[in-house]
């Protein structure tokens, strides 16, 4: 399959649209590494893919310890010789109105939402500048473009997604591609983490009409498979049925 064969490190990869990615992606040709926390679900996918004709290994990761997240390209780099896709998908969203003060939950937003993200870039760059090439695939959401109730830290930390992605392009010199991939409601267990009652209960109409993440893939899978040449730098995926 043309521009398939290379190596490509998930994080977030054990469920949602890290999941649906990895599936994507080995169905292309490539090879993958998987990172997250739960490491009997990154088994039970490499398992899966691999008995479907699939190359992917795992690693436990978390994204927002840097020194791991430099482990885990590292292990990419050891078992394959190199590392041409890192797409950085790890996040967390525990929406709540700001006066609930829900302080723990803004700073583990800001970890894994943003440091984990720059983890990922600072990990995979060197890699990727002396190898002469790379592309950083980097997951926002529609709450990089606007601000909801409730979501107003969750946004903040996607606006920064969306702001360091245009940066990097900005500094890439062309070596590096850079994708900024901004789902809307997606089928995934992000929701499963609002601690706040009223926050949850507004989800479940928000979240009525969802893609399934395989969409999100499948638009994932369209950046990574351009020619060298090729840097789409901003996806905005949305179902078609929603105005959100």
């Amino acid at each position: 399959m043309t521009h398939a064969g290379k190596v490509v490190a998930v994080t977030g990869a054990s469920s949602g649209i890290g999941e649906a990615t990895a599936r994507r992606l080995a169905a292309d040709g490539h090879r993958l590494l998987l990172g997250a926390r739960r490491t009997d679900r990154l088994e039970t996918l490499a398992k899966e893919i691999t008995a479907a004709g699939g190359t992917a290994h795992y690693r436990r990761l978390d994204v927002t310890d840097a020194a791991d997240v430099r482990s885990f390209v590292a292990a990419a780099r050891e078992r394959h010789g190199r590392l041409d896709v890192i797409v950085n998908n790890a996040g967390v969203m525990p929406l709540s109105p700001l006066d609930a003060l829900k302080v723990d939950e803004w700073d583990r937003m800001i970890d894994v939402n943003v440091r984990g993200v720059l983890h990922g870039i600072a990990a995979a760059l060197p890699v990727m500048r002396a190898q002469g090439g790379g592309h950083v695939v980097n997951i926002a959401s529609v709450g990089a473009y606007e601000v909801s109730p409730t979501a107003a830290v969750y946004c903040a930390t996607k606006f920064a997604v969306r702001a360091i992605s245009e940066g990097l392009r900005q500094e890439s010199a062309g070596d590096i591609r850079v994708t900024l991939v901004s789902p809307g409601v997606t089928e995934s267990e992000l929701a499963d983490g609002i601690s706040d009652a009223a926050a949850r209960e507004a989800m479940k109409s928000y979240r009525a009409v969802a893609l399934p993440a395989a969409a999100v893939a499948d638009a994932i899978a369209y950046a990574v498979s351009q020619p060298a040449e090729v840097d789409v730098n901003e996806l905005v995926v949305r179902p078609a049925a929603s105005a959100q």
